[in-house]
């Protein structure tokens, strides 16, 4: 199993009581420290506008920006993003960031493109909220204008929902072939199918049944469109609480659920913890957790990304994971 952590941008609200002028010191330290280590292959932002599980105040910081001062700042590690709302920018100018952002970086960017879904942000930021087939149908094509910006320098489509017409995208990304798609998104009819047609990674549900069953739906979709299933990597994201004890591990969901009640209330906060962090299969004592996420890697998960909510704040719950679950998982 390989593995990513989620550098904290506030989206999640954890970076609540940290003054905006320390917020990139912060998330830059973290990037650096994820950096000098040898057990994180990644990290990831998100790309979202506003906060959840509720619209605040509180900081979230633009994805692609992070990913060029997080390209200039680490040296080894790869940057991705999960996952980028293809909606939100138009696929060739996306395609020219991502290329200068891999060449700034070494060739480290890894694509993390779906088809968006926080319908509060898309319409506050004037996006109106198009159907779910159009959204994925807009995915489809804009998938199809990085591929030819990666490999030929210049991509011309007419789409229903895109049209270029010989942009240029140079240089080139560094990596050979182009920057890694991770199509991100379960929907059974067409996320899959895309990630089939297009995908060298997926990210998908976490849940036992729920993972089996869409990595089947995978490869019946891979098997009809003439890709190798096995050469496509499954991936999955983790809410990450680690502690000794499981008496500790309830004191950190308890500090985490009152750090959020004066951003989102009492009621929103504990539903979000319960909803987001006890439940998770990161969540628990080391030995708690290698046992059910060995469980989900011998169904074929390939690749498992972290998010440690208190990490701006406290680094213990990644150092407890990097010394007792990452050697037992690897």
């Amino acid at each position: 199993m390989r593995f990513g952590i989620f550098i904290p941008q506030g989206w999640r609200h954890d970076l609540v009581g940290i003054e905006p002028a320390e917020q990139w010191r912060v998330m830059r330290d973290l990037a650096q420290r994820a950096d000098a280590g040898d057990i994180w292959e990644s990290l990831w932002v998100y790309d979202h506008f506003h906060t959840v599980p509720v619209p605040t105040e509180e900081a979230t910081h633009e994805a692609w920006t992070l990913m060029s001062a997080f390209a200039a700042s680490t040296s080894r590690i790869r940057l991705g993003q999960m996952c980028t709302a293809m909606s939100y920018r138009n696929p060739a100018y996306l395609a020219k960031v991502a290329a200068t952002v891999d060449l700034i970086s070494g060739g480290r960017v890894e694509m993390g493109i779906g088809g968006g879904w926080y319908e509060h942000e898309w319409r506050a930021y004037g996006y109106g909220f198009p159907t779910a087939g159009e959204r994925l149908a807009r995915l489809d094509e804009g998938v199809q204008i990085f591929r030819q910006a990666w490999t030929e320098g210049k991509a011309t489509l007419n789409g229903v929902h895109y049209q270029v017409d010989g942009a240029i995208v140079r240089p080139l990304p560094l990596q050979e072939g182009g920057i890694p798609l991770w199509i991100a998104g379960g929907g059974e009819k067409k996320t899959l199918r895309i990630a089939a047609k297009y995908a060298q990674y997926t990210n998908f549900s976490n849940v036992p049944e729920e993972f089996t069953q869409k990595s089947e739906i995978l490869r019946a979709h891979c098997a009809d469109v003439g890709t190798d299933f096995d050469a496509i990597v499954r991936s999955s994201n983790f809410n990450a609480v680690l502690a000794a004890t499981e008496a500790e591990v309830e004191e950190r969901l308890s500090a985490i659920q009152a750090k959020l009640v004066p951003a989102i209330g009492d009621d929103q906060a504990k539903g979000y913890v319960d909803g987001m962090f006890r439940t998770s299969a990161a969540t628990g004592t080391p030995e708690q957790v290698i046992e059910k996420l060995s469980a989900i890697r011998d169904l074929g998960l390939g690749y498992a990304i972290f998010n440690f909510p208190e990490s701006a704040y406290d680094t213990s719950g990644i150092e407890l994971f990097e010394r007792e679950v990452a050697p037992a998982l690897r």
